[in-house]
């Protein structure tokens, strides 16, 4: 049986999104990207990560979503823009029918890298090994890859 995961890396500003299949233990890259948001509106930019999560599930039919939980701020304000950002995902996966996973970011790095105190640079080059990219994905595409590939390896899909 194939399954297909759409990670997802929520930001205010920036959403990245990647799509891979895993079968029989093996995990195959999809897509990737970022959604990046133009309004300088709180609200418009919830709206539009909402509509690029819809989008994407709506083109790649996700079997299901997995999001990057959100992590404590020092800054309350950019925490709570963060956590209205994972709701506008969130809440485009289900409306689409999908099922949604959570993971810490120590989790992901941990499952993807082998240490949950990895920095960007490790994440990123492990997503382009794990799953022989040719280019190394920019940081919140490698980011939400990251997080499918967690939700696979937890997962261990047969």
């Amino acid at each position: 049986m194939v399954t297909r995961i759409l990670g997802i890396d929520p930001g205010s500003r920036l959403t990245g999104f990647g799509v891979i299949e895993v079968c029989r233990q093996q995990s195959v890259y999809i897509t990737c990207g970022c959604i990046r948001m133009q309004s300088d509106s709180l609200p418009l930019r919830l709206q539009e990560i909402y509509t690029g999560i819809s989008q994407i599930i709506e083109e790649y039919q996700p079997t299901v979503s997995a999001i990057e939980q959100v992590f404590v701020h020092r800054n309350v304000a950019s925490a709570l823009k963060l956590g209205q950002a994972r709701g506008a995902a969130i809440v485009a996966a289900v409306q689409h029918g999908s099922a949604v996973h959570e993971y810490a970011p120590t989790k992901i790095k941990q499952a993807v890298v082998g240490t949950g105190r990895a920095d960007k640079i490790q994440v990123q080059q492990m997503v382009k090994v794990l799953l022989s990219l040719s280019n190394t994905p920019q940081v919140d595409a490698a980011d939400a890859l990251a997080v499918a590939l967690c939700h696979a390896h937890t997962n261990q899909y047969n």
